[in-house]
């Protein structure tokens, strides 16, 4: 960053003359490029702005006219000011004619009472210069070396706006072209109070310029996107204009973002990611006060406060064996908000613990009072369906509060991980639907069950262990098709005498009746139930 006239004023070369402004005093915020030694008054034409001129005034005309016109030229040609050695033309005062033009065209005049050494002056200011231009090149390195680490090494969305942050040390937001925000950080402040009415405060500042500076919402914004195709605003909450430091810092930071959705073309889009952001983070109460995830998911556009929250779980059918491909669950989520969205419904929608085995996606519905839940999901699971039809999609209790969404999300998660091995083909799954598996479901980890389960079917399960047998599918096919053996036989692929022979040996094993109810109900609550622990552990 240049000087200003001010840091000229300071230093030792320029104090030793005993400087004193006597003109454009408001100015000395100007910029000082370069310093240039004239004694003629016919110098305007050489300059380019904003230099610093020094002077004897030894050729300076008596005349006012020529005086006034000397400033003129000046001040038209842009330089940050005069310096005028008083002496050798001018013994104390300069002429009434020069300070009164100076005044009326903003030209910072200042006089040195003492004899300085010219060449000492432009040295000291040159030095000045290039030592700020050094730092300048040397913070703008820094930048380019951090923001090339955060591409190479993947970072998302939330970190670069919070490298921002950090190292701008004010507020930062990143918004789609709709206005709505995809990540912020307040840097400290209250995060309720920058993204208050977002969308009505954003619409109102636009720079004009790709990068620019807006001095009445004290923003520097710059666009974000490559390959002609923008698809967001970084915004920095400067309140003064900004050092050519931030304009790199914001620049620099938008070209990480706009890369990083170049490279990842598999990845979730940034809205997902934003929207996951915010789910993830109210689930592991990691907001402080509920009132800043209501305000992040309002400058999102989906309001939370005063509404009654849902928490849906989707999830693709199949047992969770290892973590679900990275494009399906993307294309999932994508496919989960255009059906909220045509349907209506205010959601944030993003995947869950992604790379891992309980990856989901995750679905924060707000509904009005008035709104009908069923019908809600409903529309939206229809819609769902018709793009992924093998999608498990459940939903938990509505809920009030910001703080109980975690209920909701666990009790829908449950729900999800029953239902996806469930052979129904219902459009969406409630806690009541799932019935005695629910509650089988819920009851996995109770000691008391698995100690039920060993007693009713430990022998069968280990005369299959020892022997590399079938016989619990046989049972279980059995007490599934309602004890129709007939039916049970053709499921089993095998024939009638086969298949009633493998129920006899069962009995043997179990020591027990089949044609006893009490006693097939036992053995069907036990299988459902060891079905639910081998799903957990699978």
């Amino acid at each position: 960053m240049l000087p200003t006239l001010d840091d000229v004023l300071q230093l030792d070369a320029v104090r030793r003359g005993q400087p004193h402004v006597v003109a454009g005093a408001d100015r000395t915020g100007n910029r000082v490029r370069w310093v240039h030694v004239a004694e003629v008054t016919d110098i305007a034409h050489l300059l380019h702005g904003g230099e610093l001129v020094l002077t004897t005034g030894i050729a300076l005309p008596d005349e006012p006219e020529r005086l006034r016109a000397y400033i003129a030229d000046l001040a038209e040609v842009g330089v940050s000011g005069l310096m005028i050695e008083l002496g050798r033309r001018y013994l104390s005062v300069l002429p009434p004619a020069l300070t009164g033009a100076a005044e009326d065209h903003g030209l910072p005049v200042i006089v040195l009472a003492h004899e300085p050494a010219f060449v000492d002056i432009t040295e000291s200011v040159h030095a000045r210069i290039v030592q700020d231009q050094f730092a300048e090149l040397r913070a703008s390195e820094q930048l380019h070396e951090i923001f090339t680490q955060l591409s190479v090494e993947g970072a998302s969305t939330d970190e670069v706006v919070r490298q921002v942050a950090s190292l701008g040390g004010h507020p930062v937001v990143l918004e789609n072209l709709s206005h709505q925000v995809l990540a912020a950080d307040a840097n400290g402040a209250d995060p309720s109070e920058l993204l208050s009415a977002w969308e009505t405060r954003s619409r109102a500042v636009r720079p004009g310029r790709r990068t620019g500076y807006d001095a009445t919402s004290g923003w520097l914004i710059t666009m974000v996107g490559a390959r002609g195709e923008d698809w967001g605003r970084l915004i920095i909450d400067l309140g003064a204009p900004p050092s050519a430091r931030d304009t790199v810092l914001i620049e620099r930071a938008a070209t990480t973002l706009a890369l990083g959705r170049l490279l990842d073309r598999h990845a979730e889009s940034v809205e997902r990611q934003a929207h996951g952001t915010i789910i993830a983070r109210i689930l592991a109460h990691a907001y402080s006060d509920p009132q800043e995830a209501a305000a992040r998911a309002r400058a999102l556009g989906v309001p939370l406060s005063g509404r009654r929250l849902l928490g849906v779980v989707l999830r693709h059918r199949g047992p969770k064996t290892s973590a679900p491909p990275v494009g399906e669950l993307s294309a999932l989520a994508e496919t989960a908000a255009a059906a909220c969205k045509d349907a209506r419904l205010a959601a944030l929608v993003g995947v869950l613990d992604e790379g891992g085995p309980h990856a989901r996606v995750g679905v924060l519905a707000s509904l009005p009072a008035r709104a009908d839940v069923e019908t809600a999901l409903t529309e939206v699971a229809t819609r769902i369906r018709k793009q992924s039809g093998e999608t498990v999609m459940a939903a938990g209790s509505l809920v009030e509060t910001i703080r109980d969404v975690r209920r909701s999300f666990l009790e829908a998660e449950q729900v999800a991980d029953v239902a996806a091995r469930a052979a129904g083909a219902r459009l969406f799954y409630r806690l009541p639907d799932l019935r005695l598996r629910g509650l089988l479901h819920l009851l996995r980890d109770d000691a008391r069950l698995q100690t039920f389960v060993e007693r009713e079917l430990g022998p069968l399960l280990e005369y299959d262990a020892e022997r590399g047998s079938d016989l619990t599918r046989i049972l279980e096919l059995y007490l599934e098709s309602g004890r129709n053996k007939a039916v049970a036989a053709q499921q089993a692929h095998l024939s009638r005498p086969a298949f009633y022979e493998r129920l006899r040996r069962i009995e043997r094993v179990l020591d027990a009746d089949l044609d006893d109810v009490e006693s097939c109900v036992s053995f069907h609550v036990a299988l459902l139930a060891l079905s639910s622990v081998r799903w957990e552990r699978s």
